[in-house]
């Protein structure tokens, strides 16, 4: 399919209200291909513009622009934050969003492509939807900016203009077979253990599964019932559920392959959906949104992490191919120990194998 066809073919799906992702999927491309097939000269409805580093000098101009919608996303979980992109840091491998409503992790090295994106209005009068769209060298987006009705739509220009890169001719690769995790004898289990309890960060704990070899959920296995505990895959509706009733501020991390998006606050409107025979776990909440495919839970881990200010709790969610799709933790700042509402959260959630509620 040349670029003239996946424009006329992907308009068609998008007249139909399928999503950039799924359009791009149902004609055998990743996103970020199909993305690419809009650049240069076109009647299309979609346009796209390269886009030139230095990534973090690009998110650094976007502060003049006034609020924005932050979105990451992966398989199974969108999240979304609007707000202003504010104490931006970092080099050409990694950086830093520390405002007070966008608070990213950014892993620059990840990011392969970046285009400003225009697509019209299916309803006349109606500005054209504008963004800034990232993606790894497989096409698979790592984060996008949109354009809001508070934004400063000649800032946004500006910024785009300022990194154009109209000639460049963008390519992508297929994804590697995903590795297979260590057999679990492997690992040195009982070394696992001792480092763990040794922790005195949280951020400790990436290093550690380096260390080992060992796999995210892996680790959650070789320390059952010291560290970690499984829970039903309804604990996370009941999580957030619980989090809106009393008004605990918790944070929701949510990652794609090149950024973590992080909410901390409150969550209030939590709206459970079934749409098109997917069942949506969802939050609706001014500045926040998050939609996580509840029906793609597949095993849900209550972890414990020793650190200098006490345990700190997290929940953390995986799809059946043991991606993770979101974590949770009660919002804290470093040097404060973890809140006791969080903690009495997570211990009313249901245990796997337990019926009853935890009291």
């Amino acid at each position: 399919m040349n670029a003239e066809e996946t424009r006329a073919r992907f308009a068609e799906l998008r007249a139909k209200g399928m999503r950039h992702k799924d359009a791009a999927a149902a004609m055998g491309l990743s996103e970020g291909a199909a993305i690419a097939a809009h650049t240069g000269t076109h009647d299309k409805p979609l346009r796209a513009t390269p886009l030139k580093g230095p990534w973090v000098e690009l998110l650094q101009a976007l502060e003049l622009c006034g609020p924005v919608l932050a979105l990451t996303r992966n398989e199974t979980t969108v999240h979304e934050k609007t707000g202003v992109y504010e104490k931006v840091s970092g080099s050409d491998k990694m950086g830093l969003a520390l405002g007070e409503a966008i608070d990213l992790r950014l892993f620059f090295g990840r990011w392969h492509a970046g285009f400003a994106v225009s697509e019209a209005a299916a309803n006349a009068g109606v500005l054209p939807s504008l963004s800034l769209q990232f993606f790894n060298e497989n096409g698979v987006a790592v984060h996008k900016i949109f354009a809001r009705e508070a934004t400063d739509r000649d800032a946004f220009q500006s910024v785009i203009d300022s990194h154009a890169a109209p000639e460049a001719r963008v390519a992508f690769v297929p994804a590697d077979a995903k590795a297979a995790a260590r057999e679990d004898s492997a690992i040195d289990a009982s070394g696992l253990a001792q480092a763990w309890r040794g922790m005195q960060d949280t951020h400790e704990f990436f290093g550690l599964l380096n260390k080992f070899e060992v796999e995210r959920q892996q680790s959650f296995r070789l320390t059952e019932g010291e560290f970690t505990q499984r829970a039903q895959t309804s604990a996370v509706r009941e999580l957030l559920q619980e989090a809106s009733f009393d008004g605990t501020p918790i944070m929701v991390f949510v990652g794609s392959p090149g950024c973590i998006q992080i909410h901390s606050g409150p969550v209030v409107r939590v709206e459970p959906m079934e749409m098109h025979g997917m069942l949506w776990l969802n939050v609706l909440d001014p500045g926040f949104n998050l939609h996580l495919r509840e029906d793609r839970i597949a095993s849900v881990w209550i972890v414990e992490k020793p650190t200098s200010d006490g345990v700190v709790t997290s929940v953390e969610a995986f799809d059946a191919e043991g991606e993770l799709m979101a974590m949770f933790f009660g919002a804290r700042k470093p040097g404060v120990p973890e809140r006791e509402e969080w903690r009495q959260i997570v211990r009313k959630l249901p245990r796997q194998n337990d019926a009853s509620l935890h009291g």
